[in-house]
């Protein structure tokens, strides 16, 4: 590029900062040249030698705008002294002459070939890796796995079925209520993965127990990469103070939002903190959500004539949302009313009677026996005695399920759904899961000391924990559980114990205790500790070098958290609540768990604390395996249980006997009635191991690290080898920042590996759904990269100088994002390569064959060729335009079909709950109805887009 082809007031655009906009020549001194960027506000100074700039040219036929805004066609154009003269028309008769200076700074040149004959090319690779991300974005999206690839977590059956049957609804509003142990967090992490992933959520919002904060902010990072804002007083408290700064002081934090909810996209506060606050409620209602999660769900206390302030609360804040996810213990252990609350905070319009609810569950076992039958014969091989009564239960609905793709499912589900609890409720037993631990309990007989029999405390109530009421110092030097503990920890050492008693001042008097007294290293955890003071508790109690041997925890200090790294639990008392126990046993017992779990149990004999261990024993079997009809059971002998722990010990033997065998017959009953209606619907294995098998198929494929390396090598980033299946990715010499998102300056250390990832949490776990690879994607696909490419090839059968067009196009379809259109209308690349004659020579040359064929043209080159070829490209975009044209209405008949087969079921189901209950609103029915035919119109308009092109030269 020599001098000559400078000249003062010339508009020239650089392809290595399309953002400053449309320059212009100021002057031209010695071998450098300036120009100015109205645009920008810039000037920049370039060594003529290798400026980085393209000269623009608008051709005839083109529009060109002014920078009074005034838009024109061009007619002709001149060569004025190097500068060129305009003659254009705004839609009139007259022409305008418009010299180059008077061009409007602000240029968009996206279209591929606009940004070709711009000069704002790119080499092959940045091609390649454009048409790599369009074809794996594709695949992906329309992968069965897409959003449950990226979890750090094991891949359990029951767990991955849960997460892909909720996720994948829109709004999901469930109940997730799997026995103690089974992984609801996991579960409700990878549903709020999924639905963050897809885009089908966007603001989400959690409210925990205040204990449970900071487990969740960590767990939902580590495993899901998923960035929550704690909401809390101090955020309130700062805002306040920011609010009262002056301008001078800091303008920006003056200005500070008045609701912090509605700034964060991923918020997460306790429950405490809401009902402290009125402020905080209001705030949280205001903001908006689309998914909602509610954790320890069983704690929201209701019934028909009253329900407490944190039920009200969380009910409006389900209005205000469009999903909700509840997590609670399972129903039989909080009790039918208070199960059908939790029901009618997800679905009240099904749910909104409670007497009408507790008849239809006696319809179960007869529900679940026809089921059964469909499942096992097909819906044709079913006897005309179930066949009526699939019709009296459904109506003239079953003749529209019969037709679905799926009758079996479709009719199960509507069963499931208007006569059962639906697909809101998800529940798996322990007994249906493989893979957890033996339970061997340990029980020790210690003599009740006098100072407990005086006062009469050995009995009732009081005489589970004793020691709550007498002085500390008395009872630490005279309660024989105290030295045991003692004896036991010193004959178990090293290893991890956990103890659980239930009141904090037990649990910090006998942290103090062996601390100091008995030299054993411990620690409390109780929930008068701060979040940050109870992480260092847990984090002390799991270091296995100069960590504490024990963790003596309190009964709500210890609620959510999971220590299945040790082995040995010892109960300091025992709870009067059967399904407390089972919480306790549950901090061990769980999946992941590879130890047999050893239950120590010390216990005052003739009080009591006897009576209790014995119901616990041999009237329910809750130390030997999970029992989930504890409750239940209490509820029925009552009675016989006070009079028992009164001291009235002739009671006993009757309270055993009739707890025995009510257990067993609730046992049998939930097996063939509810339970088995709910299981059929928690986990099909053969669809949960299809989904594992294909995510496993992803991971095992080298793909994602070879799509990661090519895109590195583009982007600037070097990579270091760091181990088997692990590497080291840092910024380069070459790297802009914010290319990539998520790399931080000091480099990151990554995994390829899901088994090295869940063994070594300091290393990034990458996979597609990593944000670091997301963002790559995403960067790839809103940037110019790659939009065009100029390329040579020596091919014997063609003649030098042949021109072919490798186009890439895409499906564009402007939506509402609450339509969530792309997930019926993906992507859908389409790769086509065309010469000038429009011919289609995509199947004689693929892209990866072509790819080894061609190289690359030194930019000097390149940019004195493409002046040359801009009538033939032209030529051939129309001939790669026309050719795609045809691909698109099939993809649209495709997804509309989808939408309506997602839509009108739900239509369908309201309009047949609606005859039985005057509840649902007609405005209800009316918004899926506009939704469905919004998104018909929204794929009427879908329209294919060129996403990039590459030219290729015979040499």
């Amino acid at each position: 590029m020599d001098t000559s082809e400078f000249v003062i007031g010339q508009r020239w655009v650089s392809h290595s900062d399309t953002a400053l906009g449309l320059g212009i020549v100021t002057d031209i001194s010695g071998r450098r040249v300036t120009l100015g960027f109205p645009a920008a506000d810039e000037e920049r100074t370039y060594a003529i030698d290798n400026a980085p700039l393209s000269r623009i040219i608008y051709q005839i036929g083109e529009d060109i705008e002014t920078f009074d805004g005034k838009r024109y066609t061009v007619r002709a154009v001149d060569d004025i002294g190097g500068v060129l003269m305009y003659y254009a028309d705004d839609g009139s008769d007259n022409l305008a002459e418009i010299s180059e200076v008077k061009l409007s700074s602000l240029v968009d040149f996206s279209a591929p070939h606009q940004r070709l004959f711009a000069g704002q090319f790119d080499r092959n690779g940045a091609f390649r890796l454009r048409m790599a991300t369009a074809q794996h974005q594709d695949r992906l999206r329309a992968s069965s796995a897409q959003g449950l690839i990226g979890a750090r977590t094991q891949h359990l059956p029951h767990q991955i079925y849960i997460a892909h049957e909720v996720a994948t609804r829109y709004a999901p509003r469930v109940l997730l209520a799997d026995e103690v142990g089974l992984g609801k967090t996991i579960e409700a992490g990878l549903i709020l993965h999924y639905q963050l992933h897809t885009s089908r959520a966007r603001r989400v919002l959690v409210v925990v127990p205040d204990s449970l904060v900071h487990q969740w902010l960590v767990e939902m990072l580590r495993r899901f990469n998923l960035r929550f804002s704690i909401i809390d007083r101090g955020r309130y408290e700062a805002m306040e103070d920011f609010a009262g700064l002056s301008d001078e002081e800091d303008e920006d934090l003056a200005d500070a939002d008045e609701n912090p909810f509605e700034s964060e996209q991923l918020a997460l506060c306790s429950l405490d903190f809401l009902m402290s606050s009125e402020q905080a409620q209001a705030d949280a209602r205001a903001a908006g959500w689309d998914l909602m999660v509610v954790d320890e769900a069983h704690h929201l206390a209701w019934s028909p004539e009253a329900a407490s302030p944190e039920y009200r609360l969380v009910e409006q804040l389900a209005a205000a949302s469009n999903g909700l996810l509840l997590l609670t213990a399972t129903p039989e252990q909080v009790g039918v009313a208070s199960h059908f609350a939790r029901l009618r905070l997800l679905d009240p319009a099904r749910f909104h009677d409670l007497e009408a609810f507790r008849e239809e569950e006696q319809q179960y076992e007869i529900i679940n026996r026809v089921v059964s039958r469909i499942r096992d014969l097909g819906i044709k091989g079913i006897s005309d005695e179930d066949r009526k009564a699939l019709r009296d239960w459904l109506g003239d609905e079953l003749d529209a399920l019969m037709g679905a793709h799926e009758p079996e499912q479709a009719v199960i589900d509507a069963l499931l759904d208007r006569h059962g609890t639906g697909r809101v409720l998800f529940r798996n037993t322990r007994a249906a899961i493989k893979g957890f631990p033996e339970r061997h309990p340990l029980p020790t007989a210690l003599p009740c000391p006098e100072l407990y029999r005086e006062g009469g405390i050995d009995r009732g109530i009081a005489g589970l924990t004793p020691e709550t009421v007498v002085d500390e110092e008395q009872w630490l030097a005279e309660d024989p559980r105290v030295a045991w503990l003692e004896k036991t920890l010193a004959g178990l050492k090293p290893a991890k114990v956990v103890v659980i008693c239930a009141h904090a001042a037990t649990a910090m008097a006998l942290e103090h205790y062996l601390q100091l007294r008995a030299g054993i290293r411990s620690a409390a955890f109780h929930e008068h500790l701060s979040l940050i003071e109870r992480d260092r508790a847990a984090a002390y109690f799991s270091d296995t070098e100069q960590g504490a041997q024990a963790l003596i925890c309190s009964e709500i200090g210890s609620e959510g958290r999971n220590f299945q790294f040790a082995h040995h639990l010892i109960l300091f008392d025992l709870p009067a609540n059967p399904d407390l126990l089972e919480q306790r046993i549950g901090r061990l017992d769980r999946i992941g768990q590879t130890e047999t779990i050893d239950i120590h149990i010390p216990y005052l004999q003739g009080t009591t604390q006897e009576v209790q261990y014995r119901w616990f024993d041999e009237g329910l079997n809750a130390f030997s395996e999970s029992c989930s009809v504890g409750v239940a059971v209490h509820d029925l002998v009552a009675g016989q249980w006070q009079a028992a722990i009164d001291g009235q010990i002739d009671q006993l033997p009757a309270l055993l006997e009739a707890s025995k065998s009510e257990a067993e017959r609730l046992r049998i009953l939930l097996r063939n009635g509810r339970d088995a209606l709910i299981e059929l619907n928690s986990c099909r294995p053969e669809v949960a191991h299809a989904l594992i098998s294909q995510i496993e198929t992803e991971e095992e494929s080298a793909q994602v690290r070879d799509y990661m390396m090519d895109a590195c090598d583009i982007l600037g980033v070097d990579v270091e080898d760091h181990s088997e299946h692990a590497d080291v990715l840092r910024p380069g010499e070459q790297y802009q920042a914010g290319h990539v998102t998520e790399m931080p300056e000091d480099g990151l250390t990554v995994t390829w590996s899901r088994q090295q990832a869940l063994e070594r949490e300091d290393m990034a776990f990458m996979s597609w759904e990593h944000p670091l690879v997301t963002g790559v994607m995403e960067s790839v696909t809103s940037s110019g990269l790659g939009k065009a490419a100029l390329a040579s090839m020596t091919v014997k059968a063609l003649p030098p100088g042949t021109l072919l067009l490798e186009a890439l196009f895409t499906v564009h379809c402007p939506a509402p994002e609450s339509l969530q259109l792309s997930r019926y209308l993906p992507v859908s690349p389409l790769r086509l390569l065309v010469d000038v004659n429009g011919r289609n020579l995509s199947a004689t040359l693929p892209h990866d064959r072509l790819n080894d064929m061609c190289s690359n043209i030194r930019r000097r080159t390149a940019q004195a060729i493409v002046p040359q070829i801009r009538p033939q490209v032209e030529t051939m975009v129309d001939h790669a335009e026309n050719l795609a044209e045809p691909h698109l209405e099939p993809l649209r008949k495709s997804a509309l079909a989808q939408v309506r087969e997602v839509f009108g079921p739900e239509i369908r189901r309201l309009e047949a709950m609606k005859k039985v209950n005057s509840a649902i609103r007609d405005d209800e029915i009316g918004f899926f109805r506009e939704q469905l035919a919004a998104a018909e119109t929204a794929l009427s308009r879908a329209s294919l887009s060129l996403e990039g092109i590459r030219v290729i030269v015979t040499a």
